[in-house]
């Protein structure tokens, strides 16, 4: 039998075969692919990251996909809640100077006026005094180029004054009745971060300390705060949280502990991947026999509120102002490699009766978050009680028995509105341009020399008071276009010299000068001392009422 003969074609019929069948293949793939959308098999979670990749290798222009990231980082964080937040590498010092204990700088308080810097304080000890700068001189020069016009703005000052510790910085000054340019090398220093803006006695018998953020120092500043008070037989204190926007909280709650006996519950928070973490008092507060009340307004946040909602779910101290603003999610820093970072909400916090202090949401609608403190104010909540709805289905109680309420915010013990007294078009029309604060400026500016002279606000509000301020001012603002109404001016004149005589003071003092002279009439800061004066800084229990 003949054996079947061995083909050498078939080898090649195959290979040819193969590469046809690829080719033909990708044709019609490729026509395919024309009419219809690639599919990635992957989890949701990969998604972002393949959609990347894919604008990077395929879209029709050239992308920066960097740029890209940066744009969307926001957006994304933005859908979750109003207060996740992404930081770029470029505004992450900033933002951690602000809570910090100290940052490196010359130590100067300075204002951007027509396009200048103009120093209104020396920090006492500071790099700058040491040198011989001085409050009215004018930095027109840094190392060795003219820094004035339009390129002066708060970035840009603080990039050019902040720097490494030890480094130097050489700056070109301009002195009133000096003829020519002054030039000063200063070597940047640590520069305290105050958090406390005031301490001080009040009628010589009540403290009064004004916080201003909760940071690194705050609870360190409390304590000497505390210890001055005491030192001057202080009876009670009066801590005021207004406008106050939180910070820390392991800040607030080290200042609570001040107050609280041992074992009482100040704050603990819950999330999904955050079990629930009671923070106690331990018993070591200095002043826990101390009165105490507690100022808040719509701009007293988180760990405003984990202070005030402390204080007042033990009833500790009485409450006084209006309904602080309402953030109850905790946020947790988480750095990425580049310098960037986010705050991203872990958990909510709740006062120890069980409130949630935060106000309702919808996620990615910030801007209807925003406008809330607006919206309040608009439906006339600033001026009477009676617009505030309670949530009646979310009632608390304190450990005496008082009902309190969640679902947004800290509702005082005692409301007080907002002091519209003497309000007019006039005024509002003044501040809202800007040109109370322009006068007081170039009035120090021109009469430093003879404000110098007194060194303590009173004696300096009595001098104001002989030169007649006000005429000085209506005139300048004519000037500046503002229609001169004499009716409008006769009602706004108490209102008008207080925010002039408040802004010299700053500007020739400092800020501790300021708050006590507004305080001096302050409405909220009167209430105060008439609850410690009647002795009813302790709340009592509600009365029970018998049904028969």
């Amino acid at each position: 039998m003949d054996k079947p003969k061995k083909s050498y074609f078939i080898p090649v019929i195959t290979a040819v075969a193969v590469v046809l069948g690829i080719l033909i293949g990708s044709f019609y793939a490729n026509q395919f692919s024309t009419n219809r959308r690639g599919i990635i098999n992957m989890s949701s979670n990969n998604k972002l990251n393949a959609l990347l990749r894919i604008v990077e290798d395929q879209y029709v222009d050239t992308v920066k996909i960097n740029e890209l990231i940066e744009e969307a980082m926001p957006q994304i964080l933005s859908e979750l809640d109003p207060h996740s937040a992404y930081i770029p590498a470029k505004d992450l010092e900033a933002v951690n100077d602000d809570l910090a204990s100290s940052f490196s700088g010359i130590g100067v308080q300075f204002t951007i006026h027509n396009d200048s810097i103009h120093i209104n304080n020396v920090i006492h000890g500071g790099p700058s005094e040491k040198v011989g700068l001085m409050a009215g001189d004018r930095i027109v020069a840094v190392d060795d180029s003219t820094f004035v016009g339009k390129v002066v703005n708060n970035v840009s000052v603080q990039r050019k004054l902040k720097g490494p510790k030890g480094s130097t910085v050489k700056l070109g000054v301009y002195r009133p009745g000096e003829k020519e340019l002054l030039t000063f090398t200063v070597v940047r220093g640590d520069i305290p971060v105050k958090s406390i803006n005031a301490t001080y006695m009040i009628k010589d018998k009540y403290g009064y300390i004004k916080v201003d953020k909760f940071a690194e120092n705050t609870y360190h500043e409390l304590l000497i705060a505390l210890a001055q008070l005491n030192q001057q037989r202080c009876e009670g204190i009066i801590i005021d949280l207004r406008e106050n926007t939180g910070g820390f909280m392991g800040a607030a709650i080290q200042m609570v502990n001040e107050f609280l006996t041992k074992d009482k519950l100040i704050v603990y928070t819950e999330g999904r991947k955050s079990p629930r973490k009671d923070y106690v008092s331990n018993g070591t507060g200095s002043n826990q026999d101390m009165p105490l009340v507690v100022l808040i307004d719509e701009g007293s946040a988180s760990a405003s509120e984990i202070f005030s909602g402390a204080i007042q779910d033990n009833d500790r101290g009485t409450i006084i102002g209006r309904r602080s603003f309402g953030k109850g999610l905790v946020q947790q820093p988480i750095e990425f490699s580049d310098g960037s970072a986010i705050r991203l909400t872990i958990a909510r916090y709740y006062t120890p009766s069980g409130r949630c202090i935060q106000k309702p949401y919808t996620n990615g609608k910030d801007e209807e978050y925003e406008m809330d403190i607006y919206n309040r104010y608009e439906h006339g909540e600033f001026f009477s009680q009676d617009s505030i709805k309670q949530d009646e289905s979310k009632v608390y109680y304190t450990s005496l028995g008082r009902p309190v309420y969640g679902g947004g915010g800290i509702m005082p013990d005692y409301f007080i509105p907002a002091d519209t007294t003497g309000m007019t078009s006039y005024f509002q029309m003044a501040r809202n341009r800007g040109l109370t604060v322009q006068f007081s400026f170039n009035y120090t500016d021109k009469n430093r020399t003879a404000l110098q002279k007194h060194t303590e606000w009173r004696p300096l509000l009595k001098f104001l008071k002989t030169q007649n301020v006000l005429e000085q001012f209506v005139r300048f603002a004519e000037e500046k276009g503002l229609k001169r109404r004499n009716i409008m001016i006769a009602k706004s004149k108490e209102l008008l010299e207080l925010n002039l005589y408040g802004n010299i003071i700053y500007n020739m003092l400092d800020m501790q000068a300021y708050i006590e002279y507004l305080n001096e009439s302050d409405k909220p800061v009167l209430k105060a001392i008439e609850v410690l004066d009647k002795k009813e800084a302790f709340p009592k229990a509600p009365k029970q009422v018998n049904n028969k």
